[in-house]
C-alpha cells in the first residue's frame, strides 16, 4: 500500500503519466471528472493536458486505455485546445485502438474521430483515416472504412471529400478479407446515396458480380436527396433551424438547400486524367496519311480506344486535332469522317476547357462538313460539335459561326442554325449579351425567309429559343420587321424550349417575359408602336424613315443595313423602297421644269438666267418663299435642285446671289425627301464652292444638310472624291475641315475608313501647307474614333509628317468622342429602346474597329511558308518569320482567319534561338494590333504559350513577353485569359521567374476588371505556394497581388482555399489574408454612362461618377464646387459602398423617413461644460487610448445619447461601416443648417471621428476626413475656438493618420491641421505634432516635421514650445533618422527656421554629430534662400492664407498657393525692407521689420475683406521695438533713393532668376542664365546686379558642382546638353568679370569656391573626350584669367591661398590641382606691381601667416613638388620689393607676432635689401607707413604725420593711418601731432584718440571680439571727417572698437544728413564718392561663407548702400537720442495696432 499512497499523492496530471497502471487508471478518472466540470471552453486547465490525450488514447492497458478514451472524447468535445491535437491523437486511435478486440474501444474511438471532424478538424481526421486504410490489419481498415462512411452519412459530403475515398473503393474491393469487401460495399451505397451516377464511372471497372450487388442496393436507395444529420460547430445554429422545421412538418427550406448540394459532385471531378499522347501508335500521323482508307481507319479506330477514357490528361493535342480535322475535312470517305468526328467527340469531353484552344480550328471544318446527308456522319458531327462547345464559349466561335451562316448549302444552313439552338440551351442571359445576339439575330432573321423549309424552321428555332433564355425584352428590338406569322411561330416555338440548366430557370424567365405578350402594343412602346406602324400604314412618310434607320442603327463590319438583312416580306418591300429612293431615277431637263414650274411661281422660273443680278436675287427670294412653305410630300427635290443648276447654275458671279442659292439647297435637303441622285447634281457645286471665301460656309450647311438626308458615309465619300479630283487648295482644305466637324457631329457610325485615308494621304503630300493642316485635323477626330490602330496607315511616312500626326494624336488621347447631335432624329426614330442603351457603348467601341477594313492573309500563310518557320536550320527559321512580319505589316489590319500559323508560332516561341523568339513575340504583338479584339481565339492557344515564356531566364526576352501579354490583352480584355485552367496551370510551374512575372502583371490587370470568371479560384492554391516561395521577389509580388484576389473572390473564398495547406502555412497566409483585407481596393466603379441616370444628370457630368453612390448625393448638394482631388477621393469608396448605393433608396423611402425629420443634433444647454467637468473630476473616463476599447465606445454611446438623434446614433455605432458612410453623409448634409448643434455637440463629434481613425475601411476614413474638412471650415468662419479638451482628445488621433500610406489621405489630413490653426493657436498644435514626431512609422514623422516647418514658417518662431531651442533640439535629432523622407523633412524644416531666424539656428539646435551637421549646412547652401524673405513672406501669409482656405477648401499650406507674381511681390518687398534695415543683427532688426513692415494705413482701410486672426496679433514680440537698431522711416528714404528706384522691381525678379540657376532641371538652369547675360551684355541694366554677385556665383558653382558629380555621369543625359550648359555658365562668367564694379563684389569665401569649380572642371578628363570639351576647357581659361585680374585683388589673393592650403591639406585632391593654383597665384604675383595700392596688405599677410602656420618650412620642403615652397617665397618677396620695410607694420592682424614665424621670414629678406631701403623712402611714404630713423629731419617727420593723417581721412586707409600712427607715436613717445588736431573738428580729435585707444587694448590681446555671429570684427562702418573739409566723409574702415561717445557724434551727423535738424543736404558728396571698397572678413573660407551666407549677402549689398551705422557694436550710452526719437513712433505704431484690433472687432 506504501506505493499507492505514493502516487495518489501526485497531481492528475502525473498520475495520468505514471508508470502503474492503477495510478493512470486512477488518473484518467480524475481528469475524465475535472473534464466534465470545467464549464469555459478557454480554461487554462485544458491546455495542462495538451500533451497527455495522445497516451489517454494509445494505453497500452487495455482497461486502463477504454477509460482513457472516455476522457479523451469529453476533452475533445469541450477545450478549446482540442483541434492541436488532432493529428497525433487520431493516428493513435487508427493504430492502437481500431485493433482492439473490444467493440466498445472501437465505438470510442469511432466517436472521437467523428467530434475531431465536428470542431471543425476534418480534414485532417480524413488523411489520417485514410492512411489507415494502407494498413496491413485489416480490422484497422475495417474500422477506418466504417468511421468515413459514419462520418459522410452523418456530416454530409460537403464535409466529407469524396474523391480520395472513390480512389481507394476499387482497392478496397479487391481486398482478400470478406469484412473489407462488405465494408467497401456499405461505403460505396453510402456514397452512391451523396452523388448518384456520379459514382459509376469510377467502379465501372470492379468485379462485375460486385457492380451487379452494387446495383441492387443502390435501386433500394431512397430517391430523396440525403441531408446531413450532424453539423460542424460553426453550423450548430443551421442545425437548430432544420430542428424546427422538421417539427413544423416542412422541408421547405432544406429542399432549397439540397438544390445545390446534390450537383456538386461532378463524376469528372472524381476521375482520375489519363495520358494519352504517348500511347499513339507510333505510326499514327503516317498512317493517317495514308492512300488506303483501311490504314486510315486502324490509326483512327486507335485513338477512338484511347479517347473513350472519360478524363483525358491535358497535353499539347495541336498535332492530333490538326490531323482529325484534316479527315473530317478532307477525307472522301464519310464513314472515317464519322470516325473522326467521334475522336474529336472524345477529345472534347475528355479534356473539357483545355480542349477550347482546339475549337476555333475545328468548328468552321464541322460546319461545312454538314453538306453530308447521311444520318450517321451528320449525327456524328452533331455530337462533335456539341462536344465542342461545351469546351469553350459561344463568343469565341460566334465568327466562324456566322461566316458559314452565309453558305449557299441549305442541309449547312439548317445544321448551323440548329447547333445555335442548341447552343443557346446553354446560354443564360448574362452568357448571351446583346452584343453577341445581335449578328446572330440578324443572321437568323435572313434564314426564316429562306426558300427551304427546313432552313427555315432550324432558325425559328434558333430564334425560339434566344425568346426563352433571355426574354423578350432583349430580343425583340432584333424582331421589329418580322411580320406577325413569324413572331407567331418564334413564341411557339420559344414555349417548347427546355433549357439545359434546368426548368427553373426557364420558367422564371416565361412567366417574366411572356406577361406583355397579348396586347402587343404593351410591351415595350417604342416597339409596339414601330410594328403598329410597319403593318397598317403604308405611307412614304414613316416608310421612308425606317430603312434610314437600318442603315442608321450601329451596323457591324460597316456594311449598312446588314443587320436587317433580307428579312420578311414587310422588310423586303422597305428595302424596295429604300434602293428605290435612293437610285432615284434621274429626271430630264424638261420633266424637271415641268415639276418645277408647278410649284414655284412662273416669274421666278423665267428670271433665273437673267442677264441682271439683282432680278436673279429677287428670284431666289422667290424660290426660297416657296421652298419654305411647301410641304415634305408634295416637293420635288430634284427638279428644284436642277432649277437651280440651271445656267448660270454654281458659276454664278454675284455673290449675293451664290449664298442664296446655296442656302435653298440646304432648306431643300432638310425639307425635301432628298435623294443621293439629286445629292448629285449639287455636290460637284458646293464643293467648287467650299473654299470661297463669302460662301464657303453656306456651302458648308448645304453639304451638312444633304449629308443628314443622305447618310454622312455616302456624302462624304462623294465629297472627298470631288474635292480630291480638282486641283483648288482652298476647296480641298475647306472640305476636310468640313469633315473634321461632320464626324463630331454625326459620330462615325459607317464611315469606310479606308476609303477617306488614300485621300487623307494625298492630302498630307499636298504643296500647300493648309491642306496638310486640315488633314493632320481630320486625323485627330478621327483618331478620337478609330484609337491608336489608325496610325498604322501613316507609319510610311516621313518622319517630318509623322510626329505631326503623333502630335495631333496625343492633343486628343484622353479626350472621348463627342456624342453625336446629327443623323439621330432622322436616322433613330425606330433604333433601339432604351433597355439597349447600356450595351451600347461596348459596341461602339467594337463598331469603330470593325470599320476598318481587314485583310484576309490565309492565302498567304503557304505551307511551305509554315514547313519554314519550323525548319531545322534557325536562319530559314527566321526567313520563315520574316515574311510573316511582311505579310502583317502590309496588310495592316487583317481577318481572324490565319491558317495554321499559330501552330508555326507557338512551336517558335520554346525556339532554342532566343533571337527566334524574341522575332516571334514582336510578331504576336503585330498580328495583336492587326488582328484587333478578333484575337480573342487565339489565346488559349497562342496567347497562353507567351505567358510561358515569362518563365525564361534572359530578362530582355521575359520584357518582350510581358510587352506582347499586355498588347494582346488590350485587344482582348482579361476574360478569355483568365478563363479555364490555362493560367492556374502555368502559376504551378514553379519557375521563379515565370510566378513573379505573372504574378506583377495579374496585380496589374486585376484591379481594373469589374468582374472576373469563377475560374480564378483556380489560381489560389498556387498564389499560397507562391506566398511561401524561396525566391523572395516571388514571394513580394504574391502579397501584391492577394488584395487584387480578393477583390474579386471575398475574403470568404479566400480564406477557405487556406484548408488544404500545411498547418503552419495556413496561419501565416491567413494573417496575410487579414492583412490584404485591409488594404483591399474597391471593385472599379461601373462606366460612368449608367451613374449618372439615376442622379438626374444634376452634377456636372464630369464628376458625376465620383460622387454617384446614392448616399453621397448629401455631399454634391453641400459643395457645389466639386474639385476633382474630392471626385478621385470619392471615387475609391469600397465596392459595398456602391451595392448600398441601389439599396439604400428603397429602404429609405418607406420607414425611416418618418423619424428622421427634425434636427441630427439636440443642444443640451450647458452639456459641453458639464461632460468637461465630467472628465475632469474623473467621472468618466479619460479619452486617451491606443487602441479604442469597449468601455470608451460605450461612454461615447451614452454621452451621445441625450444630444444626437436615435437614427442617427444606430448608423453610428453600427457594426458595418456602410452604415457609418451613411451617418457622415447625413452629418454633411445638416452641417450648414445646425450649426449650433454641432458646435454644442462637437466634443462628441470629434470623439466619435477618432473612433473612425481606426476602422480598416479606406471609404470611412475618407469620408470622415471630408467632413472634418468642411467641419473645421465652418468652426473657422464662426469664429470658434476649440477648447483644451476637444484639441486633446482629438489632435494625437488625427497626427496619427498623417503617417497613412495613402497619399490622398495624408494630404486630406495635412488639409485639416492647416485649417484647424484657425480654430486652434498653432503654438498650442506645435507639442501635439512634436508628439507625433516620435511615432515608430517613418511616414508619420516626416509629415510632422514637415508640418512644423510649415508652422514656423507660417507664424514665426513664437509657435515653438515649450522654447525654440528645445523644439529645435528635438527636430536635429531626426536628421540622423534612418528613413530618407524623415531626413529630408528635419533638414527642410531647419531650414524653414533658418529662412526665419537666421544663424541663431546654430545656437539653438545644440552640437550635432559632424555627418549631421554637414548634411544640414549642405542643405542650407542649397536652398539659396536669404532668411530676410521669410520675414516678409510671413506678413504676406496670414491673410493670404485665410483667404485661399475659404476658396479652395482643398489647398494644402505647402501647394503653388503663392502664384509667381505673389512670390515676386513679397521678394520685392523684402528686398526693400533690407535696403532700408541696413543691418546685419539677424534677431533684433530683422523681427521689428517683419512685423512692422505691414501698411498700416491698407490695414485700417481695409474694412474685414481679409480676416485677420487676433492671436496672431498678440504673438508680435513688441519688445523688440525698443531696440535702438530702428531708424525712422524718412531717413532711410533720403540717404539713399537712387538705390530705391534701381532695385523697385528687379531686386525681386533678379532673386528669382538666381534661385533658378542652381536648378537640377538643365533646361531650367539654362534659361536662368540666359535672362542674366542679357542683363549683363547691356551697360545700362548691369547694374542691377549689383549686390546680388555673390548670390549669383554661388548658385553658379553649385551648378559646376552639380554638373560634375550628377550630370556628368548620368548616362541618360545628352552630353550636348551638359556642354550647352557649360557654355551658358563659362559666357555668363566671363560677362560678369568684364563688368569691374560688379566683379570687386565677389568676397573671398565665394572666390575660393568658384576657382575651386573651374579649377576642377578644367582638370575633368570626361570634358576632354566630349567633341567640343577642348573649347569649354580653353574657354575656362579665358575666364579664370578674367576672374584673377578684376575681382577684388585682396580678396582673389586670399582665396588662392586658402585654396592652395586646402589642396594641399587634402589628401584627395590631385597634385595637377595645386599647381593650377599656383600657376594662378604666380599670375597674381606679375599683377602685384600694378595692384599693390589697391590690396590690404594685412590682411593677405594674415592668410600667408596662417599658411605657414599649417605648413611650416619643414612641412613644405616635404612636398613631393617644390612649387609651393617656391610660390611662398616669390609672393613674399615680390611684396617686400614693391613695400620694402613698411611690410612689417601690416603685420597688424597676426595675433603673436614674435611666434609668427613669418616676421622671421620677412626680417630676414628686409637685411638683404636694407641698404636699398633708405633711398627709396621719400617715394614710399605716399603708399604706406614706413619706419622713420631717429636721425630723420623735422620736415621730413612733418610730411610723415600729414601723410597718415591724410590716410586717417580718407575713407579707404582710415585703419591703416591710425595703425601707422600708433607705431609711430609708440616709436616717437615725444613726437607732437597737436598741430595736426587742432585745425580738425573736437570730433574728429576724439575718433583719433579713441581709434589709437583700441589699437592699443588691441595689440595687448584684449580688444578682440568673438565672431560668433558669423560677421568678422573688422566688418565696421565708422565715419571720419576729413580734415581738409567741414563736410565729413563717411566710408568703411577698418578701425577697431570704438566707444559711446563716438556713436554719438556719429549720431549727430546723422541726425544732421536725414534733415532732422533741418540742415539742407546739398552739399552731400556725390553717390559716387561715397562708393567704397567691400571689406572682408579675416579668413572668410567656404564654412565661414555658409554659415553667415546672409550676412555677408546683407553685407556686399550694405557698402553699396554707404551704409551710416554700425550693426554691430551699438552699447546702451549710444541709445540715449535713438530712443527718444523712436518712443514716438513706438506710441504711434501701438496706437494703430488698438485701432485695429478694434476694427476686427
Amino acid at each position: 500500500m506504501g506505493d499507492d499512497s505514493e502516487w495518489l499523492k501526485l497531481p492528475v496530471d502525473q498520475k495520468c503519466e505514471h508508470k502503474l497502471w492503477k495510478a493512470r487508471l486512477n488518473g484518467y478518472e480524475e481528469a475524465l471528472k475535472i473534464f466534465q466540470k470545467i464549464r469555459d471552453e478557454k480554461s487554462p486547465e485544458w491546455s495542462k493536458f495538451l500533451g497527455l490525450i495522445k497516451k489517454f488514447v494509445t494505453d497500452s492497458n487495455a482497461v486502463v486505455q477504454l477509460k482513457g478514451l472516455e476522457a479523451a472524447l469529453v476533452y475533445v468535445e469541450n477545450a478549446h485546445v482540442a483541434g492541436k491535437t488532432t493529428g497525433e491523437v487520431v493516428s493513435g486511435v487508427v493504430s492502437k485502438v481500431f485493433n482492439q478486440p473490444k467493440a466498445r474501444a472501437k465505438e470510442l474511438g469511432i466517436e472521437i474521430c467523428l467530434m475531431y471532424i465536428e470542431i471543425e478538424k476534418g480534414e485532417a481526421v480524413q488523411e489520417e483515416l485514410l492512411k489507415g486504410l494502407d494498413n496491413k490489419n485489416p480490422k484497422i481498415i475495417v474500422a477506418c472504412t466504417e468511421t468515413l462512411r459514419k462520418a459522410l452519412s452523418e456530416f454530409g459530403s460537403k464535409i466529407i471529400l469524396l474523391k480520395p475515398i472513390i480512389k481507394v473503393l476499387p482497392k478496397l474491393f479487391e481486398s482478400r478479407d470478406k469484412a473489407v469487401r462488405d465494408e467497401a460495399k456499405l461505403i460505396a451505397v453510402e456514397i452512391y446515396r451523396w452523388i448518384r451516377d456520379a459514382l459509376r464511372p469510377p467502379l465501372q471497372n470492379i468485379n462485375s458480380l460486385q457492380l451487379k450487388e452494387l446495383e441492387e442496393e443502390w435501386v433500394k436507395l431512397p430517391t430523396g436527396a440525403p441531408k446531413p444529420t450532424r453539423f460542424l460547430r460553426s453550423q450548430q445554429e443551421l442545425e437548430a433551424k432544420l430542428e424546427q422545421q422538421q417539427s413544423a412538418g416542412g422541408d421547405a427550406e432544406g429542399g432549397g438547400d439540397d438544390g445545390d448540394e446534390v450537383p456538386q459532385i461532378d463524376a469528372y471531378e472524381l476521375l482520375e486524367a489519363v495520358e494519352i499522347l504517348s500511347k499513339l501508335p507510333k505510326d499514327f500521323y503516317d498512317k493517317i496519311e495514308a492512300k488506303k482508307w483501311q490504314e486510315r481507319k486502324e490509326a483512327l479506330e486507335a485513338v477512338e480506344v484511347l479517347v473513350k477514357n472519360p478524363k483525358l490528361e491535358a497535353g499539347d493535342y495541336a498535332d492530333l486535332v490538326k490531323a482529325l480535322k484534316k479527315v473530317v475535312g478532307k477525307d472522301t470517305n464519310v464513314m472515317l469522317v464519322a470516325l473522326a468526328a467521334k475522336c474529336l467527340t472524345g477529345l472534347a469531353v475528355g479534356l473539357r476547357k483545355k480542349f477550347g484552344q482546339y475549337a476555333g480550328h475545328v468548328v468552321p471544318t464541322i460546319l461545312e462538313k454538314f453538306k453530308e446527308k447521311k444520318p450517321q456522319v451528320v449525327q456524328a458531327l452533331q455530337e462533335a460539335i456539341d462536344a465542342i462547345f461545351l469546351t469553350t464559349t459561344l463568343q469565341n466561335i460566334s465568327e466562324d459561326v456566322l461566316a458559314v451562316m452565309d453558305n449557299k448549302n441549305p442541309t449547312i444552313k439548317q445544321q448551323t442554325s440548329l447547333f445555335i439552338a442548341r447552343s443557346f440551351r446553354h446560354c443564360t442571359a448574362a452568357t448571351l449579351p446583346k452584343s453577341l445576339l445581335k449578328p446572330f439575330c440578324a443572321a437568323l432573321l435572313k434564314h426564316i425567309s429562306d426558300s427551304a423549309s427546313e432552313v427555315r424552321d432550324a432558325a425559328f428555332e434558333a430564334l425560339g429559343t434566344a425568346l426563352k433564355v433571355v426574354g423578350e425584352k432583349a430580343v425583340n428590338p432584333f424582331l421589329v420587321d418580322v411580320d406577325k406569322l413569324k413572331l407567331d411561330k418564334i413564341k411557339e416555338c420559344s414555349e417548347k424550349v427546355e433549357l439545359a440548366h434546368g426548368k427553373k430557370a426557364g420558367l422564371a424567365a416565361e412567366k417574366k417575359e411572356l406577361k406583355p405578350v397579348p396586347g402587343r402594343t404593351a410591351s415595350s412602346g417604342a416597339a409596339g408602336d414601330k410594328d403598329m406602324k410597319d403593318v397598317s400604314v403604308p405611307k412614304p412618310g414613316p416608310l421612308k424613315k425606317a430603312p434610314a434607320t437600318k442603315a442608321g442603327g450601329p451596323p457591324k463590319k460597316g456594311k449598312p443595313s446588314a443587320p436587317g438583312g433580307a428579312g420578311s416580306a414587310g422588310t423586303k418591300n422597305k428595302k424596295g423602297l429604300e434602293i428605290k429612293e435612293i437610285v432615284e431615277p434621274e429626271l430630264s431637263i424638261e420633266v424637271c421644269e415641268e415639276k418645277a414650274s408647278a410649284v414655284l411661281p412662273a416669274t421666278c422660273i423665267q428670271l433665273l438666267d437673267s442677264s441682271n443680278w439683282k432680278e436673279r436675287l429677287a428670284c431666289m427670294e422667290e424660290f426660297q418663299k416657296a421652298v419654305e412653305l411647301m410641304d415634305r410630300t408634295e416637293m420635288p427635290c430634284q427638279a428644284l435642285v436642277r432649277m437651280l443648276a440651271k445656267k448660270p447654275g454654281w458659276k454664278e458671279t454675284n455673290f449675293q446671289v451664290m449664298q442664296m442659292k446655296l442656302h435653298i439647297v440646304a432648306l431643300i435637303a432638310q425639307k425635301g425627301n432628298f435623294s443621293k441622285t439629286s445629292a448629285q447634281i449639287v455636290l460637284d457645286g458646293l464643293v467648287d464652292k467650299i473654299g470661297d471665301v463669302k460662301c464657303g460656309n453656306n456651302a458648308k450647311e448645304a453639304m451638312t444638310a444633304i449629308a443628314e438626308a443622305c447618310m454622312l458615309p455616302w456624302t462624304a465619300e462623294q465629297v472627298m472624291s470631288m474635292a480630291f479630283s480638282q486641283k483648288n487648295p482652298k476647296n480641298q482644305s475647306e472640305t476636310l475641315n468640313w469633315l473634321s466637324n461632320a464626324i463630331k457631329e454625326f459620330g462615325f457610325s459607317g464611315l469606310n475608313v479606308k476609303a477617306f485615308i488614300s485621300n487623307v494621304k494625298t492630302a498630307l503630300a499636298a504643296t500647300n501647307p493648309a491642306v496638310r493642316t486640315s488633314a493632320i485635323t481630320l486625323l485627330g477626330v478621327m483618331y478620337l474614333y478609330v484609337g491608336p490602330s489608325l496610325r498604322m496607315f501613316f507609319e510610311d511616312e516621313k518622319p517630318a509628317l509623322l510626329s505631326q500626326i503623333d502630335a495631333e494624336f496625343e492633343k486628343m488621347q484622353g479626350q472621348s468622342p463627342p456624342a453625336p447631335t446629327r443623323g439621330i432624329s432622322k436616322h433613330s426614330t425606330s433604333g433601339t429602346e432604351e433597355g439597349e442603351d447600356g450595351d451600347e457603348p461596348d459596341d461602339g467601341g467594337n463598331d469603330v474597329v470593325d470599320l476598318l477594313p481587314r485583310t484576309e492573309i490565309s492565302d498567304k500563310i503557304t505551307s511551305e511558308l509554315i514547313s519554314k518557320i519550323g525548319d531545322k536550320n534557325w536562319k530559314i527559321r527566321k526567313e520563315g518569320l520574316d515574311e510573316v512580319a511582311g505579310i502583317i505589316n502590309e496588310a495592316k489590319f487583317i481577318q481572324p482567319n490565319i491558317g495554321e500559323l499559330p501552330t508555326a508560332l507557338k512551336g517558335r516561341l520554346n525556339d532554342s534561338n532566343k533571337i527566334l523568339v524574341q522575332q516571334t513575340l514582336t510578331i504576336l504583338q503585330q498580328l495583336a494590333v492587326a488582328m484587333g479584339p478578333n484575337i480573342k481565339q487565339h489565346v488559349k492557344n497562342l496567347g497562353i504559350p507567351v505567358i510561358t515564356v515569362l518563365g525564361d531566364s534572359k530578362n530582355n526576352v521575359r520584357a518582350a513577353a510581358l510587352a506582347t501579354v499586355n498588347a494582346w490583352a488590350e485587344q482582348t480584355g482579361m476574360k478569355e485569359w483568365l478563363e479555364g485552367e490555362d493560367l492556374s496551370e502555368e502559376l504551378k510551374k514553379e519557375n521563379p521567374f515565370l510566378r513573379q512575372e505573372l504574378l506583377g502583371w495579374l496585380a496589374e490587370k486585376l484591379p481594373t476588371l469589374r468582374s472576373t470568371p469563377t475560374d480564378l479560384i483556380l489560381c489560389v492554391p498556387h498564389l499560397y505556394s507562391c506566398l511561401e516561395d524561396r525566391n523572395g521577389d516571388v514571394r513580394k509580388k504574391a502579397q501584391d497581388a492577394l488584395p487584387f484576389f480578393m477583390m474579386h473572390l471575398g475574403y470568404e473564398k479566400m480564406a477557405k482555399a487556406t484548408g488544404k495547406l500545411k498547418p503552419t502555412s495556413k496561419d501565416q497566409v491567413l494573417a496575410m489574408l487579414e492583412k490584404a483585407k485591409a488594404n483591399m481596393p474597391a471593385k472599379p466603379a461601373a462606366p460612368a454612362k449608367a451613374t449618372s441616370k439615376p442622379m438626374g444628370g444634376s452634377a456636372p457630368a464630369k464628376f458625376q461618377p465620383a460622387s454617384a453612390p446614392v448616399e453621397d448625393s448629401v455631399s454634391s448638394t453641400v459643395e457645389p464646387k466639386p474639385d476633382p482631388k474630392k471626385a478621385k477621393a470619392v471615387g475609391v469608396s469600397s465596392k459595398a459602398k456602391s451595392a448600398q448605393g441601389k439599396k439604400v433608396p428603397s429602404k429609405t423611402s418607406l420607414k425611416e423617413d418618418e423619424d428622421k425629420s427634425g434636427p441630427i443634433f439636440i443642444v443640451v444647454p450647458n452639456g459641453k461644460e458639464q461632460r468637461m467637468k465630467d472628465e475632469k473630476g474623473l467621472k468618466v473616463l479619460k479619452w486617451n487610448f491606443t487602441t479604442p476599447r469597449d468601455e470608451y465606445i460605450e461612454q461615447l454611446k451614452t454621452q451621445m445619447s441625450s444630444c444626437v438623434a436615435k437614427w442617427l446614433q444606430d448608423e453610428m455605432f453600427h457594426s458595418d461601416f456602410q452604415h457609418h458612410n451613411k451617418a457622415l453623409a447625413v452629418m454633411v448634409d445638416h452641417l450648414e443648417s445646425e450649426k449650433e448643434g454641432v458646435i454644442g455637440c462637437l466634443d462628441l463629434i470629434l470623439k466619435w471621428l477618432t473612433l473612425r481613425f481606426f476602422d480598416t475601411n479606406t471609404s470611412v476614413l475618407m469620408k470622415a476626413l471630408e467632413y472634418l474638412k468642411l467641419l473645421f471650415t465652418l468652426l473657422s468662419e464662426e469664429e470658434y475656438h476649440l477648447t483644451e479638451n476637444e484639441a486633446s482628445s482629438f489632435i494625437p488621433y488625427l497626427i496619427l493618420k498623417v503617417g497613412e500610406p495613402k497619399d490622398v489621405i495624408r494630404k486630406d489630413v495635412r488639409a485639416i491641421l492647416n485649417r484647424m490653426c484657425l480654430v486652434y493657436p498653432a503654438s498650442k498644435m506645435f507639442p501635439f505634432i512634436m508628439e507625433g514626431t516620435k511615432s515608430k512609422n517613418s511616414k508619420q514623422r516626416a509629415e510632422c516635421l514637415e508640418e512644423l516647418g510649415c508652422l514656423v514658417e507660417s507664424y514665426g518662431m513664437n509657435v515653438c514650445q515649450p522654447t525654440a531651442g528645445k523644439a529645435l533640439k528635438e527636430i536635429a535629432i531626426h536628421i540622423g533618422d534612418r528613413d530618407n523622407a524623415v531626413r529630408n523633412a528635419a533638414l527642410n524644416t531647419i531650414v524653414t527656421v533658418y529662412n526665419v531666424h537666421g544663424d541663431q539656428v546654430f545656437k539653438l539646435i545644440g552640437t550635432l554629430s559632424e555627418k549631421d551637421m554637414s548634411m544640414l549646412e549642405e542643405r542650407i547652401k542649397r536652398s539659396a534662400k536669404r532668411p530676410s524673405a521669410a520675414p516678409m513672406k510671413q506678413v504676406e501669409e496670414k491673410p493670404q492664407r485665410t483667404q485661399s482656405i475659404s476658396s479652395n477648401a482643398n489647398m494644402l499650406r505647402k501647394g503653388p498657393a503663392e502664384d509667381m507674381s505673389s512670390k515676386l511681390k513679397i521678394m520685392y518687398r523684402t528686398y526693400r525692407i533690407q535696403a532700408r534695415s541696413m543691418s546685419g543683427h539677424p534677431e533684433a532688426a530683422q523681427m521689428v521689420r517683419r512685423e512692422f513692415q505691414l501698411d498700416l494705413d491698407e490695414i485700417e482701410n481695409d474694412n474685414g475683406t481679409v480676416r485677420c486672426e487676433m492671436p496672431e496679433l498678440v504673438q508680435h514680440k513688441l519688445d523688440d521695438i525698443f531696440e535702438p537698431v530702428l531708424i525712422p522711416e524718412p531717413k532711410i528714404r533720403a540717404v539713399s533713393p537712387h538705390f530705391d528706384d534701381m532695385h523697385s522691381n528687379t531686386a525681386s525678379t533678379i532673386n528669382f532668376i538666381i534661385s533658378q540657376v542652381a536648378s537640377g532641371d538643365i533646361n531650367t538652369s539654362i534659361q536662368a542664365l540666359t535672362q542674366i547675360d542679357e542683363v549683363l551684355r547691356q551697360e545700362d541694366k548691369a547694374e542691377a546686379m549689383s549686390g546680388h554677385i555673390d548670390q549669383f556665383l554661388i548658385a553658379t558653382f553649385m551648378q559646376l558642382r552639380l554638373i560634375y558629380n550628377t550630370h556628368m555621369a548620368d548616362e541618360k543625359l545628352e552630353k550636348d546638353e551638359i556642354i550647352k550648359l557649360y557654355s551658358c555658365i563659362i559666357g555668363n562668367m566671363i560677362s560678369l568679370f568684364q563688368i569691374e564694379s560688379l566683379a570687386r563684389e565677389a568676397s573671398t569665401g565665394v572666390l575660393k569656391d568658384l576657382m575651386h569649380g573651374l579649377i576642377t572642371l578644367m582638370l575633368d578628363s570626361r570634358i576632354e573626350d566630349l567633341e567640343e570639351g577642348q573649347q569649354v576647357i580653353r574657354s575656362v581659361n579665358l575666364l579664370v584669367v578674367k576672374v584673377l585680374e578684376k575681382s577684388d585683388q585682396t580678396n582673389i589673393l586670399s582665396a588662392l591661398l586658402v585654396l592652395l592650403q586646402d589642396s594641399l591639406l587634402a589628401t584627395a585632391s590631385s597634385p595637377k590641382f595645386s599647381e593650377l593654383v599656383m600657376k594662378c597665384l604666380w599670375r597674381m604675383v606679375r599683377l602685384l606691381p600694378d595692384t599693390i595700392n589697391s590690396i590690404n596688405l594685412d590682411r593677405i599677410l594674415l592668410d600667408i601667416h596662417i599658411f605657414m602656420k599649417v605648413f611650416p618650412k619643414e612641412k613644405l620642403k616635404q612636398c613631393k613638388s617644390e612649387f609651393p615652397i617656391r610660390t611662398l617665397k616669390t609672393l613674399l618677396h615680390t611684396l617686400c620689393k614693391l613695400k620694402g620695410p613698411k611690410i612689417l607694420d601690416h603685420l597688424t592682424m597676426i595675433d603673436n607676432k614674435s611666434e609668427s614665424e613669418l616676421e622671421a621670414h620677412l626680417c630676414r629678406m628686409m637685411k638683404h635689401s636694407m641698404d636699398q631701403a633708405g633711398s627709396k623712402l621719400d617715394k614710399e611714404t605716399e603708399k604706406g607707413a614706413s619706419r622713420i630713423d631717429e636721425k630723420s629731419s623735422k620736415a621730413k617727420v612733418n610730411d610723415f604725420l600729414a601723410e597718415i593723417f591724410k590716410k586717417i581721412g580718407s575713407k579707404e586707409n582710415t585703419k591703416e593711418g591710425l595703425a601707422e600712427l600708433y607705431e609711430y607715436k609708440k616709436k616717437y613717445s615725444d613726437a607732437d601731432i597737436e598741430p595736426f588736431l587742432k585745425n580738425s573738428s573736437q570730433f574728429f580729435q576724439s575718433y583719433v584718440e579713441r581709434g589709437l585707444r583700441v589699437i592699443e587694448m588691441e595689440r595687448e590681446g584684449k580688444g578682440r571680439i568673438p565672431t560668433s555671429t558669423g560677421i568678422s570684427p573688422q566688418m565696421e562702418v565708422t565715419c571720419a571727417p576729413a580734415p581738409t573739409s567741414a563736410v565729413s566723409s563717411i566710408g568703411n574702415t577698418n578701425g577697431e572698437e570704438v566707444g559711446p561717445s563716438v556713436y554719438l557724434e556719429r549720431l549727430k551727423i546723422l541726425r544732421q544728413r536725414c534733415g532732422l535738424d533741418n540742415t539742407k543736404q546739398d552739399d552731400r558728396p556725390p553717390l559716387t564718392s561715397l562708393l567704397s571698397k567691400p571689406a572682408v572678413p579675416a579668413v572668410a573660407s567656404s564654412t565661414d561663407m555658409l554659415h553667415s551666407k546672409l550676412s555677408q549677402l546683407r553685407e556686399s549689398r550694405e557698402q553699396h548702400q554707404h551704409s551710416d551705422l554700425d550693426p554691430h557694436q551699438t552699447h546702451p550710452s549710444g541709445t540715449a537720442t535713438t530712443a527718444s526719437s523712436s518712443t514716438a513712433n513706438i506710441d504711434d505704431l501701438k496706437k494703430r495696432l488698438e485701432r485695429i484690433k478694434s476694427s476686427r472687432k
